[in-house]
């Protein structure tokens, strides 16, 4: 399967900007099975979403499901959305398959430094899809620092997915945890992870990218260029991870709790 990080300057609380510039990127990646968008890419990390968020039927959404069509591929990535039916506001990670069909992951750790928790409704159900092959794990940004939610639980080969996608809005301040943990939950959960960091400023923090691919052995297969945009397409080998969990069956022996 060949995954595109897409690794975008976003304009800050400008959705129709955003739909636009993000069209572009995409339209100029190639072809691929999966493109992956950072988190919130329509109007970037906003934690006062009021008049800012979008349906839970947005054009961001409509723009996904018709992206995804033209390039038969899917399209990941989340936003700030308000449900028509409850009024909650939601970080949902979309992921749209090439038919415009959906499902999506509500954001379960939200980032409480920020004030997102008193704006958002926390999702409570992990997430996996099955994908041309891949079963794949949603999160989101500041999940990555949990890692008991996103731990590969025992199936018949010892994982319940193959990899993870993080989409962030990850500041320069503490992009050394970004870097650290991605490779680390590759490294515990025997699978590849994408994580797809956005670049450039909005009101309350610079933005440096460092996304990456790492691999199951936690080696950085692709890293994206630092504080610019940057399109990369990656090919993710299967049956190289399934030797190396067949080899070194880590997870058989993992904790159950």
């Amino acid at each position: 399967m060949v995954i595109t990080l897409i690794q975008a300057d976003l304009q800050w609380a400008d959705p129709a900007a955003n739909r636009s510039h993000l069209e572009a990127l995409v339209r100029a990646s190639g072809k691929t099975d999966l493109i992956v968008l950072p988190e919130m890419f329509s109007t970037g990390f906003v934690t006062r979403p009021e008049g800012i968020a979008e349906s839970d039927e947005s054009e961001s959404l409509a723009l996904m499901r018709r992206l995804a069509a033209e390039k038969d591929c899917g399209v990941a990535g989340s936003l700030a959305i308000r449900e028509t039916a409850t009024g909650r506001y939601r970080n949902r990670f979309y992921f749209v398959f090439p038919d415009g069909s959906e499902r999506h992951y509500d954001k379960h750790h939200l980032f409480t430094y920020s004030g997102e928790d008193r704006q958002y409704t926390a999702g409570q159900e992990r997430v996996v899809i099955d994908f041309r092959g891949f079963r794949i794990l949603l999160q989101v940004c500041y999940d990555l620092r949990f890692p008991v939610f996103a731990r590969n639980r025992a199936a018949g080969d010892g994982a319940d997915y193959d990899l993870i996608l993080y989409v962030a809005s990850w500041p320069e301040s503490r992009i050394a945890a970004w870097d650290t943990l991605l490779r680390a939950r590759a490294i515990e959960n025997q699978c590849y992870v994408a994580g797809v960091n956005r670049v450039g400023s909005d009101p309350g923090n610079r933005y440096p990218g460092h996304s990456i691919l790492a691999d199951p052995w936690g080696n950085p297969v692709t890293i994206c260029k630092e504080n610019q945009e940057d399109i990369i397409n990656v090919e993710l080998n299967r049956f190289s991870l399934d030797e190396y969990r067949k080899a070194f069956p880590v997870l058989q022996d993992a904790d159950n709790k």
